[in-house]
C-alpha cells in the first residue's frame, strides 16, 4: 500500500533549483519509498543503496562514477555508511552545477556534521517523520495510529506482525544500526537507558539520576541520549525562558518520538494495556506533540514551566507569535490555573486545549478545546 507523503510536493517544488536534496529520518520510516516516487518524475537517474556491498564497491572511485553519471540524477541511500562521499559530491556540484544529487540518511553526527561543513549552501534538508495522522486518517482512526505508531511496517501490518516487527526493529537498531553509525556502545546498556526514558516519557530530564541508576557518568548518559536524538528516536523538548522574569525550569523534557516504539519498550501491545498503564497520559502527550510539531513546522517548539506551577505543554513560536497548547488525555478536560497563568505570563496570541473530546468549544476566555482530529484537519 503506497501512501503519498505530504512532503513529496514540497521536495519536487524545489528539486530542480538546488544541487543536493537530502531526505533524513529514522530507519524504516519510508525514505527509500519517497525517493523512488520523486525519481519517477524524471527520466534519467541512478539509485545506489549503500547497505549493499556491490553498490559500495561501485563507489570505490566515487568521482569517476559521479562524473560518468553527471547528466543523471544520482541518488545515494544510507549515505552515512560512506561519509567521505560528501566531499566528492561537493567537488562535482562545484564543477558541474547542473548535476543533481538526492541523498538519503538515517542521520548521525557524521551525516549532519559532514554535510553541513562540506556542502553549505548547496543542500536542502527535508526530515521525513513516521506517518502523520493527517496522512493516514482516511484509513486509520487516531487511536489505531497512536497505538501502532507511524512507522509504515508497524502501522500497515496486522497487530501480531506489528508487535513482532517492532521488537525486531529495536533489536536491529541496538545491535546493528548503532555500530553502522560509528558508535561502539554495549547494546544492553543502551536498551536499559532507552527503556528508562520510556518510563519517564514526558517528564523533565535528570541526567544525574539516570547516571546513578545505570552506574555511568552524566556526560556519558548525555552522549547516549544525543545519539538517540540524532537518530530520530527521541525528542528533547527544550524549555522556553527568554525574556521571562520568573523562576523557570531549564532542563528539557524527554519524549519517545514514535509511540509504537514507546509502547514496545514498555511491553504494551493492545488498547487495554495502554489505557491502564501509568504512561497513558504521557503517551498521548507524545503523540499529540509529534503530530502538531509537523503541522506547525515553521514554528519552534518549546514547553514552559515555572517553579510556582505555571505550565504550557507545547509552546509554538514564530517571530513574535506564540501559540500555547495544553494536552489532555481526558474527554472532558479541566483547565488548570497554571495554564491560565502561563498564557498571561507570556502574552500568547492563541491558546488551545487538545483533548480526546468529540466537540469543539470554548472552555475559558480565548481558550478553545479542540478534539485532536479537528485540530489536525482545520486551518488554525
Amino acid at each position: 500500500m503506497i501512501i503519498k507523503r505530504f512532503i513529496e510536493d514540497e521536495i519536487l517544488k524545489h528539486f530542480k533549483k538546488i544541487p543536493v536534496t537530502a531526505i533524513i529520518g529514522a530507519r524504516q520510516v519510508g525514505k527509500s519509498t519517497l525517493a523512488r516516487r520523486i525519481l519517477s518524475h524524471f527520466k534519467d537517474y541512478v539509485y545506489l543503496d549503500l547497505e549493499l556491498e556491490k553498490n559500495r564497491n561501485v563507489l570505490k572511485e566515487p568521482y569517476l562514477f559521479f562524473e560518468e553519471n553527471r547528466h543523471k540524477i544520482i541518488c545515494i541511500d544510507e549515505i552515512q555508511i560512506m561519509p567521505h562521499l560528501f566531499s566528492e559530491i561537493k567537488g562535482l556540484v562545484d564543477e558541474y552545477p547542473k548535476t543533481k544529487f538526492l541523498i538519503l540518511g538515517s542521520s548521525s553526527p557524521d551525516l549532519i556534521k559532514k554535510a553541513s561543513e562540506t556542502m553549505a549552501g548547496r543542500v536542502f534538508y527535508y526530515e521525513i517523520p513516521p506517518f502523520l495522522w493527517v496522512e493516514v486518517n482516511k484509513k486509520y482512526s487516531y487511536k489505531t495510529h497512536w497505538l501502532k505508531g507511524g512507522l509504515p511496517k508497524s502501522l500497515l501490518s496486522s497487530n501480531a506482525y506489528s508487535k513482532e516487527w517492532r521488537k525486531n526493529y529495536i533489536r536491529t537498531f541496538l545491535e546493528r544500526d548503532i555500530r553502522q553509525f560509528g558508535f561502539n556502545i554495549p547494546s544492553e546498556t543502551l536498551k536499559r537507558l532507552w527503556t528508562m526514558l520510556a518510563h519517564i516519557n514526558g517528564q523533565v530530564l535528570n541526567y544525574s539520576q539516570l547516571a546513578n541508576t545505570l552506574g555511568l557518568s552524566s556526560p556519558t548518559i548525555k552522549g547516549y541520549i544525543d545519539i538517540l536524538e540524532y537518530t530520530f528516536m527521541i525528542r528533547r523538548l527544550q524549555p522556553y525562558y527568554q525574556n521571562v522574569s520568573k523562576r523557570i525550569i531549564k532542563s528539557p523534557k524527554i519524549y519517545i518520538r514514535d509511540t509504537s516504539i514507546l509502547h514496545s519498550l514498555l511491553d504494551i501491545d493492545n488498547w487495554n494495556g495502554l489505557f491502564y498503564h501509568p504512561v497513558y497520559g504521557f503517551s498521548w502527550e507524545s503523540y499529540v506533540i509529534e503530530n502538531v510539531v509537523h503541522k506547525f513546522k515553521d514554528y519552534q517548539p518549546f514547553y514552559y514551566r515555572t517553579s510556582n506551577g505555571s505550565e504550557i505543554d507545547l509552546l509554538l513560536i514564530k517571530d513574535r507569535k506564540k501559540i500555547a497548547i495544553d494536552i489532555k488525555a481526558s474527554a472532558q478536560p479541566h483547565i488548570s490555573e497554571g495554564f491560565i497563568n502561563a498564557i498571561q505570563d507570556l502574552k500568547v496570541d492563541k491558546a488551545f486545549v487538545i483533548a480526546q473530546s468529540d466537540l469543539k468549544y470554548n472552555i475559558h476566555k480565548n481558550i478553545a478545546v479542540y478534539p485532536f482530529e479537528k485540530f489536525m484537519l482545520e486551518k488554525i
